[in-house]
């Protein structure tokens, strides 16, 4: 018997980081139109950190206050789906254990709605999976096969994904809504660890100007070299600034190779949950199309793009002060080539600090 009295809504958005920051501004929209709503979500554990802070339970009540928690500020609940580890041991009992728990929390949490913001059909099958009446997805998803899963199919006509996304939320309720800066969640103690490594360098209080550079990518096609990211880095600390230098999994030794060049460049090995407190005190953020560059256009940071085989129009920065550098040689290709693409090429480490130092200017200015 369906006995709720809140809207309850299910979000399918698994992963990765990048893609899960580009769906946040659009549920970000719809929690502050709707504060009321019961919103969870599906993802992969490795990114539940973009969702909900550390120590965090991922559940909460919200009884008599619609003011967002900072330490899960967008979602009310996560579902976890760990779906990469069960592509690789598919009918092990680990994974038919938690698929079979999966189910049961989604048919617990008796959503009036699912929407996925994904488009594969993985997630339209986890979506399917609540055994929810009412499942939306774009009418042109990523997988095409996933469009047959659901039973309303969206038309969206933005260029952007994130703008595709709002188009999706919005045929929840009828809604009119807008991209708005997504909340994320705020950790105490990754707050703490940045105080340590970002202290004031005066008796005002102020800090030195501090960058952050990404070399990874998620494949080497759009990888700018690593050399050319040290000479920007070398740069930036001849202009006084401090440089951090973040990778990811897999990546530290393009970092090691950066902070090697450039002596006083500073490698940052972190969780996700000190990336976000660390991206927030940032000045300007350096990266290629990847998930750092994403979560500093979702904290408002200035960023420079450097773009190859993929389109910024699409999946470019979004919502921050930015400068997108791109070759008109280059075309759209996910083809994963590991050498880096020829147009990226063209761009020189110049050009990068040309752009970095109009957009330090613009912040020194505010």
């Amino acid at each position: 018997m369906h006995t709720q009295t809140k809207f309850r809504l299910l979000v399918v958005r698994l992963g990765a980081m990048g893609d899960i920051l580009h769906a946040l501004p659009a549920v970000t929209a719809l929690r502050q139109a709707h504060p009321g709503w019961v919103i969870d979500w599906v993802v992969e554990p490795r990114w539940r950190a973009l969702l909900v802070a550390e120590g965090s339970t991922g559940r909460t009540a919200k009884l008599n206050s619609t003011a967002p928690d900072p330490a899960q500020p967008v979602v009310d609940g996560l579902q976890l789906a760990a779906t990469k580890d069960w592509r690789k041991a598919p009918m092990s009992r680990k994974t038919l254990h938690e698929i079979m728990s999966l189910r049961a929390g989604l048919k617990a949490g008796d959503y009036d709605t699912v929407i996925d913001l994904q488009g594969a059909v993985r997630s339209a099958v986890i979506g399917r999976m609540a055994g929810c009446q009412r499942l939306i997805g774009e009418a042109e998803p990523r997988e095409r096969a996933a469009r047959w899963l659901f039973t309303e199919q969206v038309e969206t006509r933005g260029a952007h994904v994130i703008e595709q996304a709002v188009e999706l939320v919005s045929a929840i309720a009828g809604d009119d809504l807008k991209p708005v800066a997504p909340w994320l969640p705020v950790d105490s103690a990754a707050e703490a660890w940045v105080d340590a490594i970002l202290p004031p360098v005066d008796g005002g209080g102020s800090r030195q100007p501090a960058v952050l550079i990404n070399p990874g990518a998620g494949w080497g096609a759009k990888r700018w070299p690593v050399e050319r990211y040290a000479v920007v880095a070398q740069g930036l600390i001849e202009r006084g600034m401090r440089v951090f230098v973040n990778a990811g999994p897999g990546e530290q030794g393009l970092a090691d190779a950066i902070v090697a060049t450039a002596g006083s460049a500073v490698a940052v090995v972190c969780t996700m949950e000190q990336l976000i407190a660390l991206t927030r005190r940032m000045s300007l953020v350096i990266a290629g199309d990847t998930g750092p560059l994403h979560l500093a256009c979702a904290l408002e940071r200035p960023v420079v793009g450097i773009y190859g085989p993929t389109d910024p129009s699409r999946n470019g920065p979004f919502g921050t002060r930015f400068r997108v550098l791109r070759s008109p040689e280059s075309r759209r290709d996910h083809t994963r080539h590991e050498a880096p693409e020829a147009g990226l090429l063209t761009i020189s480490p110049e050009d990068v600090l040309r752009a970095a130092d109009e957009l330090l200017g613009e912040e020194a200015a505010e």
